[in-house]
């Protein structure tokens, strides 16, 4: 992740925008059907996720309707944002400025001067404090596993301790959702309380509870937000039944924003409206080939290596992802975000689509072929199953792929399985598959790729969380461990190089496209929402970053 350890903002946030705070309709589009007059059209995000029943507005779960919905994130807000595409850079937002020390076990944070809680009381650093003294209290479990120790004031600074480096997790701390400590002291358990008691939902965003119904929940605009005035003056948050229905309310115009994969896009979507747009937002992660390395035939590593020179990274993209990725081609398994990171003996070395190189090793490794059928050194036929959950269509298209890839190359007949959750869910953490596709830990650096592929931690009681493959390399274990909790930029490039020298050479896994960020929105009210050419944030509503959007939008 490319932070300094000195993140300090000079004044205010530039770019925030103005705009009226007028009476709206409950969509982009005035009663008659025409649009909105500027400033006064509200904005509706949407999911496909079906009737979210349950009112919750505490932001610290993970099953609440502020979560679901997404609309807790511009009601509480966090010390930073830690944008996951582009520069990957940190925007300080509560805080003033952030700064880590040099092992990253301690955040100096000064909080932000002139911000007030939605009630009108003043943020002080003691809200930061009481925030995160819940986790060293115990009232609020510490599912995000911060293990903090505690903090100290030190004049208008705040220092905060942790009981091990958080350079690969970073972004988790400083989106740890602040709350008014006058307001939380008073609450019992924060584990469970939903806060629809009168006055409870008060936070320093720039967005404050309006109405909550099992249709839609409404959200206005924060006349008192220290961010200056917010063009958009009323949020609707609203789920629909499934994709299909998401797909025609944003192309109608019902709903204006949304992160959902839309298979055929232009088609449904983008040509309805010329004002309708979305935005592709790459991050460190990638969509990934699992593969079981304990058994046959992925114990090999020239069958692993012959299939990381054979499998059509950019037909991942353009068919399975329909554009929505970006190919990942070096061997070190690191995509464009991350090229800067790359070991410069890596750095112009890419798989390809080579056959021929293929089938090269695997002859060297004692392969042959019978009636086109590729035959292991002990004479039986390589076949294997692939497992992606039924209805990832995405997923499920790449599964055909490969089957048809490897087939007409190789002469390797794959198995396309399609269970559902459950099934898939238990496999990949008991390792009873053979291969799957599944997403990696991002953390914004090269941390990520390699603790999720090749780290033993993520092995607890024979069941794996990441690492499916069950990959263990003391050599590569020392190097992660020097990585998060390295105090040196030197240090942590040298355990990154044992690290890709590790993956080139035995490839546990093949990344086949970069895990992205989707935005859909529209653009006939607002302008300054993230593009391809300036993504400052993703277009994600769901995503912290939502708060640095609307304060950058202005009325067209």
């Amino acid at each position: 992740m490319k932070l300094s350890r000195s993140l300090i903002a000079v004044g205010a946030i530039a770019a925030l925008s103005v705009g009226a705070l007028a009476g709206c309709s409950t969509s982009g589009t005035t009663d008659d059907g025409d649009s909105g007059s500027a400033g006064t059209a509200a904005l509706t995000i949407a999911k496909p996720d079906g009737a979210i029943t349950t009112e919750s507005h505490n932001p610290y779960l993970g099953d609440s309707s502020a979560s679901k919905y997404g609309y807790a994130k511009v009601i509480f807000e966090p010390l930073a944002l830690v944008n996951p595409t582009g520069d990957l850079g940190t925007t300080p937002w509560l805080a003033e400025s952030v700064e880590w020390n040099d092992d990253y076990t301690e955040l100096t944070v000064v909080p932000r001067s002139g911000v007030k809680w939605s009630d009108g009381e003043d943020f002080t650093a003691e809200d930061i404090v009481f925030t995160f003294d819940m986790y060293l209290n115990g009232k609020l479990a510490d599912s995000q596993g911060l293990h903090y120790e505690g903090a100290t004031v030190d004049g208008d600074a705040v220092t905060l301790k942790f009981a091990d480096s958080k350079f690969t997790a970073q972004a988790r701390v400083l989106h740890t959702p602040i709350v008014p400590k006058h307001i939380w002291e008073g609450i019992e358990d924060p584990n469970t309380d939903p806060l629809t008691g009168e006055g409870l939902a008060v936070g320093t965003g720039p967005y404050v509870l309006s109405s909550w119904t099992t249709e839609s929940v409404t959200l206005a605009a924060n006349e008192d937000y220290w961010g200056g005035d917010l063009a958009v003056p009323e949020l609707h948050y609203v789920s629909y039944g499934d994709n299909a229905a998401l797909t025609t309310a944003l192309a109608s115009g019902e709903a204006d924003w949304a992160q959902a994969f839309i298979p055929q896009i232009e088609s449904s979507y983008l040509s309805a409206d010329e004002n309708n747009q979305f935005l592709v937002s790459p991050t460190a992660g990638a969509g990934t080939l699992f593969m079981n390395l304990q058994t046959k035939p992925f114990n090999d590593p020239a069958l692993r290596e012959a299939l990381a020179w054979t499998i059509d990274r950019q037909a991942y993209v353009d068919i399975a992802r329909e554009g929505a990725s970006e190919p990942v081609w070096n061997v070190t398994g690191l995509g464009t975000l991350l090229e800067d990171e790359i070991a410069p003996e890596y750095k112009d070395v890419n798989y390809s689509v080579d056959v021929d190189k293929a089938k090269e090793i695997l002859t060297d490794a004692g392969y042959t072929w019978e009636s086109d059928k590729l035959i292991d050194p002990d004479g039986e036929a390589v076949s294997f199953s692939i497992s992606v959950p039924a209805g990832w269509s995405d997923w499920n298209t790449e599964q055909a792929l490969i089957a048809e890839e490897l087939d007409e190359a190789l002469g390797i007949e794959v198995k396309v399985d399609q269970p559902d959750w459950g099934g898939w869910d238990a496999a990949r953490q008991e390792g009873t598959f053979q291969a799957i596709i599944h997403w990696l830990e991002d953390t914004g650096n090269v941390y990520g790729l390699y603790t999720s592929t090749m780290d033993p931690k993520w092995i607890v009681d024979d069941k794996a969380q990441y690492n499916f493959g069950r990959f263990d390399d003391p050599a590569v274990t020392e190097a992660l461990n020097t990585y998060a909790n390295a105090s040196t930029d030197e240090d942590r490039a040298a355990a990154s190089e044992v690290m890709q020298k590790a993956f080139a050479e035995n490839v546990p896994a093949i990344p086949l496209g970069a895990h992205p960020l989707l935005g859909e929105f529209n653009t006939r009210n607002y302008v300054g929402w993230p593009s391809e050419d300036d993504q400052y944030a993703s277009g994600d509503p769901t995503q912290p970053g939502i708060v640095q959007i609307l304060t950058n939008l202005e009325a067209k």
